[in-house]
């Protein structure tokens, strides 16, 4: 299937978006340049490539965030997020500056690099600072209809950029900040999928409503904010929810959703997640799904020995 790049829809907002608000300011980490090449010709005076210098890149972004400008930090995930963390926590969150981050080749996007370029803790590490924003927009429209929504926030805003996309085109007038989608209804049993796994969740649904489970689908694409009232109103219903997300299980939307329904008796939780250890196999990213259990099929044979049996739910 031939479709636009979510990497590509963050060149092309920021052109459209900096020939409007002379205040977005862009910066990478020497990457993108080809496709940012259109907003660097337009706009050399906010179009800073900072090199391989991530943590002086965080810096520089906060200091142009005081001087009232709203700075765009673009690079790869591990080398930004993790080796930039103190920056981000006392340059921008101590000091609750406004902020962008887009990164690229969290999770294993970047498969065939190895755990170097792996960063499948990006939320754990983010929602430990105060003044942190995560987004997890999976095709282009949702990156614009997001980063517009969003970018001017008082709070430094995060934007998982993946590599692959799910198939579902949500038009922009469903797409909300901090607001989840119901994708589909149900009343046995919640998948909450985040990113591209969307796509995992409806296949398992297929699957799953074959063998007597009548699955609703919520999809996350603001994972902080989280849309905590529409979790709780669909888990409340079905009693068994499946967290399926390229996350590591432990403080990811998997923990999100746990703490969300904490106050629910008798639910059943399962989560389809990459586990807390490191993924040490080189291969390409489906490779790494179907190990990891992150397919139509994985999540249909967690679920079939997580929970017991297909329970119908009453409408009534």
């Amino acid at each position: 299937m031939s479709y636009k790049k979510v990497r590509q829809q963050f060149a092309d907002s920021m052109l459209a978006i900096g020939q409007k608000d002379p205040d977005l300011v862009v910066m990478v980490g020497d990457i993108s340049h080809g496709i940012l090449q259109p907003f660097a010709k337009a706009y050399p005076d906010r179009y800073f490539n900072i090199g391989i210098l991530e943590p002086t890149m965080m810096s520089l972004g906060a200091g142009l965030a005081q001087t009232g400008l709203f700075p765009v930090i673009h690079t790869i995930a591990p080398f930004l997020l993790e080796r930039s963390f103190e920056q981000m926590k006392l340059d921008f969150c101590y000091h609750k500056l406004h902020g962008n981050i887009v990164t690229v080749g969290s999770a294993f996007d970047y498969s065939y690099l190895g755990c170097t370029h792996h960063c499948y803790g990006d939320f754990a590490l983010l929602k430990t600072l105060e003044n942190s924003q995560i987004t997890y927009p999976t095709t282009p429209v949702e990156f614009d209809t997001l980063f517009r929504q969003s970018y001017r926030n008082d709070a430094l805003t995060v934007f998982r950029v993946p590599e692959n996309q799910h198939e579902v085109s949500f038009p922009s007038e469903e797409i909300q900040f901090g607001k989840g989608i119901k994708v589909t209804d149900g009343k046995s049993i919640t998948l909450v999928a985040t990113g591209p796994q969307l796509k995992t969740a409806l296949g398992a649904r297929s699957i799953l409503v074959s063998r007597g489970w009548d699955a609703e689908i919520l999809y996350i694409h603001t994972i902080r904010p989280l849309d905590e009232e529409l979790i709780l109103s669909s888990v409340s219903k079905t009693k068994h929810v499946v967290v399926i997300e390229e996350h590591m299980r432990s403080g990811g939307l998997g923990d999100d959703v746990l703490r969300a329904t904490r106050k629910l008796s008798g639910i059943h939780y399962a989560s389809a997640s990459i586990p807390d250890e490191f993924v040490r196999a080189y291969g390409s990213y489906d490779d790494h799904c179907e190990t990891l259990g992150l397919t139509p099929e994985g999540v249909v044979a967690l679920v079939e020995k997580e929970f017991s049996s297909p329970v119908c739910v009453s409408s009534k």
